[in-house]
């Protein structure tokens, strides 16, 4: 079993910051990315940035600028810093990780339980 479990999140006034956080752990061989996904009610699932193992980094075209990504590969971590926050940053954010529970197993995705952030003043 795998377990991700976000925490943060939470309400701001449009131009805060707030950061997530997502752990990790259970049967783990290797994680290949972790990332962050939201959804906005009545909308799909979208990316919002994610970290391969070699530490690059891709982050959806709204959130450029404003959010940054950062992982601990030792903890199994990954954290979200947003900053500038926009009423449209409005949406339940997600951890994600793509890994391998053993050396033979192949990758698969995990996720967290999703934590609500809301930008409102």
């Amino acid at each position: 079993q795998v377990q991700l479990v976000e925490s943060g999140g939470g309400l701001v006034q449009p131009g805060g910051s707030l950061g997530l956080s997502c752990a990790a752990s259970g049967r783990i061989f290797r994680i290949n990315a972790m990332g962050w996904y939201r959804q906005a009610p009545g909308k799909q699932r979208e990316l919002v940035a994610i970290m391969p193992r070699d530490g690059t980094t891709m982050y959806a075209d709204s959130v450029k600028g404003r959010f940054t990504i950062s992982r601990d590969n030792a903890k199994n971590t990954v954290h979200l810093q947003m900053n500038s926050l926009k009423p449209e940053d409005t949406a339940v954010y997600y951890c994600n990780a793509n890994l391998k529970t053993s050396w033979y197993a192949d990758p698969d995705d995990y996720w967290g339980q999703g934590t609500q952030v809301t930008v409102s003043s």
